[in-house]
C-alpha cells in the first residue's frame, strides 16, 4: 500500500500546506536576465543514535531536521540561501536572497544544461526502515555484541558498541522542469574493544550496514559481509581480533619498500588520494594533480577505476542524487588511461561534459557539489597468495585508520591499523605504527599485481570535503605497489 513517503512531492506539498503554484513563484523569483538556472531542495530527516558502554546504554537520542534550500546560478557564480521553516513565506525570502547573492553573473546567456531524466532505480527498497525498528530490538543488539566481543577472550577489558540510523525524504525541483525525489533509509553498527595485557593497551573496531533491513544485522537478509557469520557476530569478533592482534604487534620498520594493500576498506586510500583529484571542481579551476590530463596515461595499464552509485543497498548509493541527476556507474580511469571526471550539474554546464550524477550536499543547508558515491578499484587476474609469494620484503596494510591528502600536490599520509610484514613471501609479524606516504597519481603508476578478489567495505565510509560529510562506500582488490615510503618506528 502506498504511503505519503512514497511519493515525496505530496509528502511535502501536504506536510507544509505548499502548492505548486507556489514552487512556481518561487522559482520565478530566482529567475531573472542574469541567471542560468535555479531549483530548490526539500529535505525532512528523521535520525536516531544509541551507545552501550560496559554493558550500560549510555545514550539514547533521536533528532528531527527539515528545510529547504534555494539555488542560483549565474555563469560560475552560485547564489544559495536556506530554512529551517518550510513555508511559502519562509521559500519566497530565501529564494530573493539566492538571486541576489548570484545576481553579478558576467553573461545574460543561458549556460547549456543537460537535463536530468526522473530515477529508473529503486536501489534501497526497504519495507520497516530500520529507524522504525522498537528501541528495545536496537538495544538487545547492542547488548549481543557485547557479550560476543568480551566472550572471544579474557584480555578483552572494554567494550563499546553503537547503532545509528537515518530516514530522508528529499524533493528536488528545478527551472528546467524537472521534479524528483527520494527516500533514503541509512543504518550503522559499529563495535570498538579494548584489550589489555599487562601494561600493553590496544585497541580494535569494526562495523558496517548500508540501505537495508535492521534484520540484516541479524542473518535475516542476504550478504553477510563475505563471511558465514551473522554480521553482528562478524563485527563483534573481528573488533576483539583486531584488538588482541595488536597487543602482539612489533613496530613497523621505516624506509622505502614493497607494498601490499588487502582487499575491502584500504581502497579507503584509492578514494582519498585518487578520488577526490578526479572531483570535477578541482578539476575546472585546476587544482588537482588530474587537471588537464584526460586521455593520458595516468596509472599502470592493471588500474581501472570505477564510482558507481547504482550499488543496491550500499551505504555510498543513492536512486538520484541531489540534484536529481539518476546516479551512474562511472569509468574515471581505464587501464591506466583517465577517461572522465566526477560531475554536478554546475562544473558539467561549465566544462561541457556529461552529468555523471554526484553533486551531493550533506543537508539542505549545504549547496551540492561534485563528491564520490562507491569508488573502487577492478579486479585483476592475480590470486592473492600468488601477490604475496612476490614479495621479499615488504610491508602488507589490511586496514586503515586516518588519513591526510593535499588535492593539488595529490601527496598523502595514512596510518596503518593492521599490518603485517612479508618476509620471503611469506606474511610475518604484525606491526603498529605504520605509515604510508605517497603521491596519488605516483602510487597508481607503481601498481604492479592487481589481485583477483576485488571487495566494497562493509558499509561504515564517509566522506569530509569543504565542511560537508556524506556516506560514501570504497572497495580494492589486493594489490601490490612495488614501492613505497613507509614510516615506522623502527629502522
Amino acid at each position: 500500500m502506498e504511503t505519503e513517503y512514497d511519493r515525496p512531492d505530496r509528502f511535502f506539498l501536504e506536510k507544509y500546506n505548499l502548492s505548486s503554484a507556489s514552487l512556481e513563484s518561487a522559482l520565478g523569483r530566482v529567475l531573472g536576465k542574469k541567471i542560468d538556472y535555479a531549483d530548490l531542495y526539500f529535505e525532512y530527516q528523521t535520525s536516531e543514535s544509541l551507545s552501550l558502554e560496559e554493558g550500560i546504554v549510555k545514550k539514547v537520542s533521536k533528532n528531527i531536521s527539515q528545510g529547504v534550500g534555494v539555488r542560483a546560478i549565474a555563469e560560475e557564480k552560485t547564489g544559495y540561501a536556506y530554512s529551517d521553516d518550510i513555508s511559502t513565506e519562509q521559500l519566497l525570502v530565501a529564494a530573493k536572497t539566492a538571486r541576489y547573492i548570484a545576481k553579478e553573473g558576467k553573461s545574460t546567456e543561458n549556460i547549456p544544461i543537460q537535463k536530468a531524466a526522473s530515477p529508473r532505480q529503486d536501489l534501497y527498497s526497504v519495507g520497516t526502515p530500520p529507524i522504525d525498528v522498537p528501541i528495545e530490538e536496537k538495544i538487545d543488539l547492542l547488548h549481543r555484541v557485547d557479550r560476543l566481543a568480551r566472550g572471544t577472550d579474557p584480555r578483552i577489558k572494554k567494550v563499546m558498541a553503537s547503532f545509528s540510523s537515518e530516514y530522508k525524504i528529499m524533493l528536488v525541483v528545478t527551472s528546467n522542469g524537472l521534479v524528483v525525489g527520494d527516500v533514503l533509509p541509512l543504518m550503522r553498527l559499529n563495535v570498538t574493544c579494548i584489550a589489555e595485557q599487562g601494561k600493553n593497551r590496544q585497541v580494535g573496531s569494526f562495523g558496517g550496514g548500508g540501505r537495508r533491513e535492521f534484520g540484516f544485522f541479524l542473518g535475516q537478509e542476504e550478504g553477510s559481509d563475505g563471511s558465514d557469520e551473522k554480521p553482528l557476530e562478524h563485527y563483534a569478533r573481528e573488533a576483539a581480533r583486531q584488538a588482541l592482534l595488536n597487543l602482539d604487534a612489533v613496530d613497523a620498520p621505516a624506509g622505502p619498500m614493497e607494498v601490499v594493500l588487502g582487499p575491502g576498506w584500504p581502497g579507503i586510500l584509492l578514494h582519498e588520494a585518487i578520488g577526490h583529484g578526479l572531483e570535477a571542481d578541482f578539476n575546472r579551476k585546476k587544482t588537482s594533480a588530474f587537471s588537464d590530463r584526460l586521455g593520458e596515461r595516468v596509472a599502470s595499464e592493471l588500474c581501472t577505476v570505477i564510482d558507481d552509485g547504482t550499488i543496491p543497498q550500499r551505504r555510498g548509493s543513492l536512486n538520484c542524487d541531489d540534484e536529481g541527476t539518476p546516479t551512474s556507474r562511472t569509468v574515471l580511469i581505464e587501464k591506466g588511461i583517465l577517461k572522465g571526471y566526477l560531475q554536478d550539474r554546475l562544473n558539467a554546464s561549465l566544462m561541457k561534459m556529461p552529468l555523471t550524477g554526484n553533486g551531493r550536499r550533506e543537508s539542505y543547508a549545504h549547496s551540492p557539489m561534485p563528491r564520490m558515491t562507491n569508488t573502487f578499484m577492478l579486479a585483476g587476474d592475480s590470486p592473492p597468495e600468488e601477490i604475496i609469494r612476490s614479495v621479499k620484503r615488504g610491508l602488507y596494510a589490511v586496514s586503515f585508520g586516518g588519513g591526510q591528502v593535499d588535492i593539488t600536490s595529490g601527496k598523502f599520509v595514512f596510518s596503518a591499523s593492521e599490518a603485517y610484514m612479508i618476509e620471503d613471501g611469506k606474511i610475518g609479524s604484525p606491526v603498529k605504527g605504520a605509515t604510508l606516504i605517497g603521491n596519488g597519481p605516483d602510487v597508481l603508476t607503481r601498481v604492479s599485481m592487481v589481485g583477483s578478489d576485488m571487495a566494497l567495505d562493509s558499509g561504515i565510509g564517509t566522506c569530509g570535503k569543504d565542511g560537508q560529510s556524506v556516506p560514501v562506500g570504497v572497495g580494492l582488490p589486493t594489490i601490490k605497489i612495488s614501492e613505497m615510503t613507509v614510516g615506522g618506528t623502527s629502522g
